[in-house]
């Protein structure tokens, strides 16, 4: 408990220093835009394999570490600014798959440390983009964070055995990956009109922070088909066709945030043995979809959206569907 608390602090100034980095020092430099992908391209789509590797070598406490300790130097040294992305942007998914992997090492088959531990990055990246000034602040939080996290990560550095299944077709990832990108998609293509001041970004903000934090909890309680039918249906509604309102938009990003966690417990679930690989693969496919939706931001016509949330659905469905059946099959 100790070292979830830890690192889901450490998660809300990971995300607060990287976008203070970016609106901060970067931005004063010039290009932003083209180092803002950069970042995005690094911190996401690298994931994958640091998971990888962060599987092989089970010090998942020291890479945690080395990722805020990176993210450190990128904004306090005085580097060009490419450096500077680089920085921040290999020490964000260093963090997040060391810290991802940690929990879900320790979630014992659960899905609400999930959810607590991803929920306040969304907190931290909405704070350092309108707040660049706290940068200062979160480094030196930060350092104190990574101090604790390689001390309590001595005991997490082994990945867990407990919940394999037996043999389960690579396509229950590869669906599950897809249910990640479209949500991506569908929801950065949406533009909430109304979202015009830092008070009503913050607002938001809380709401995708609810529904992260609860997702798990829900899951937990009544299973991941269940929770994704009660949250998915309502939230495409509230989302595809009246994101102009701010109370249907707050509600469907409240209830679309749930299936956050319940994504990764699902891929951790298909394949257990490879939690940081898990982990990190999931982080990776929200890339492609944030990047395809930047192309139709605005532009996307509500039943498109409204499918492709409904892909998402039938994606988790299935996967949970398919694992169900091959942990059936193993106990049989």
């Amino acid at each position: 408990m100790t070292a979830l608390l830890v690192d889901s602090v450490a998660h809300l100034l990971v995300d607060g220093l990287c976008a203070a980095t970016l609106f901060g020092p970067v931005a004063t430099a010039g290009e932003p835009g083209v180092l803002i992908l950069l970042y995005n391209t690094l911190a996401f789509s690298t994931q994958g394999i640091v998971g990888l590797i962060t599987d092989c070598l089970k010090r998942h406490g020291p890479i945690t570490a080395m990722g805020c300790i990176a993210i450190i130097l990128g904004y306090m040294l005085p580097l060009p600014a490419w450096l500077r992305v680089c920085f921040v942007g290999l020490g964000n998914s260093l963090f997040h798959v060391g810290g991802g992997t940690r929990t879900l090492i320790a979630s014992n088959g659960k899905a609400w440390s999930l959810g607590i531990f991803v929920a306040p990055g969304c907190v931290g990246l909405a704070l350092g983009t309108i707040f660049p000034q706290l940068g200062s602040a979160f480094a030196l939080m930060l350092l104190v964070c990574a101090v604790g996290i390689w001390f309590t990560g001595k005991n997490l550095c082994i990945p867990s055995e407990k919940g394999k299944t037996g043999n389960i077709s690579l396509f229950v990832p590869v669906v599950l990956l897809i249910a990640v990108a479209v949500r991506s998609f569908g929801s950065s293509a949406v533009n909430f009109q109304w979202k015009d001041t830092p008070a009503l970004t913050l607002l938001m903000t809380a709401f995708i922070f609810a529904g992260k934090a609860l997702g798990g909890f829900v899951c937990d309680r009544f299973g991941a088909v269940k929770t994704a039918w009660l949250t998915v249906i309502p939230a495409a509604v509230c989302i595809a066709f009246f994101c102009n309102l701010m109370p249907t938009s707050l509600a469907g990003q409240l209830l679309l945030n749930t299936t956050m966690p319940i994504t990764l417990y699902l891929l951790y679930r298909a394949i257990p043995s490879s939690p940081g690989f898990a982990f990190g693969l999931a982080a990776s496919a929200l890339w492609p979809g944030a990047l395809a939706a930047g192309f139709a931001s605005g532009k996307l016509p509500g039943i498109l959206v409204f499918i492709c949330f409904a892909a998402g659905l039938t994606a988790i469905i299935f996967a949970e569907n398919r694992i169900k059946e091959s942990h059936d099959e193993k106990t049989a």
